[in-house]
Parts: structure tokens; C-alpha cells; sequence
């Protein structure tokens, strides 16, 4: 019996380059976007991205050190903790507002006739 073979061409495993990798690890973590639609618009798989962040240094991949490496300074926090406490309270105040304006016109009139007059 002969067996039939078909000629069927091998794929070669495509090589990047670490230049490309950076770039394009570089490209998903800033645009926002998913892995997958980064992986598709450079024809790579999805795992791909998540293998190649691990190459990058801490820094480059958004880690900690991206972010300066150092920590707020207690009196940042301080003031950004008082602005939103600022902002809750007025916050509160403009809920009850708008509940007492909210029980003012859903009253019922003081008369029977539900303000209708002959």
C-alpha cells in the first residue's frame, strides 16, 4: 500500500528580537488596553504578552519602582484624606437638600380637593 503524503509547508517558529518584545509589553501596559486585543493587532498569542512582561525590569513592567519607588509623604496623604472628607460632607449635605425638597413636593395639599376648584 502507498501512503499519500501530503506536501504540506512547515511552519517555521518565528524569533523576536528583545528590542520587539520590550516594545510591544511597552505598548499594552501604557495604551490600557486588553492582552488579547494587543495580541491581535501584533499577530501574537495572548501568553506570549504575559511571558514577555516577565522579561522586563520591575520599572519598565509597572511595577512598584515605576511608580518612583518611594512612598507618599504622610502629609500628602493627609491633605488628600481631608479634601475627600471635605467632599463627603458636602456631599451629605446637598443628599438631605435635595431629601427634604423631595418630601416638600410629594406633600398632599392641606385641602380635600387635591387643589381642584368648580
Amino acid at each position: 500500500m502507498e501512503s499519500i503524503i501530503k506536501d504540506s509547508p512547515t511552519k517555521t517558529r518565528r524569533k523576536f528580537d528583545k528590542s520587539f518584545k520590550c516594545e510591544v509589553v511597552r505598548n499594552w501596559l501604557s495604551s490600557g488596553k486588553s492582552a488579547a486585543v494587543i495580541a491581535k493587532e501584533f499577530g501574537l498569542n495572548e501568553s506570549l504578552l504575559f511571558a514577555w512582561r516577565k522579561l522586563l525590569p520591575p520599572a519598565e513592567a509597572g511595577g512598584k519602582a515605576a511608580a518612583g519607588g518611594r512612598r507618599p509623604a504622610v502629609e500628602d496623604l493627609q491633605s488628600q484624606l481631608d479634601a475627600a472628607r471635605r467632599e463627603i460632607r458636602h456631599l451629605h449635605e446637598q443628599r438631605d437638600i435635595l431629601k427634604k425638597t423631595l418630601g416638600i413636593l410629594s406633600e398632599p395639599s392641606g385641602n380635600a380637593t387635591n387643589g381642584f376648584t368648580r
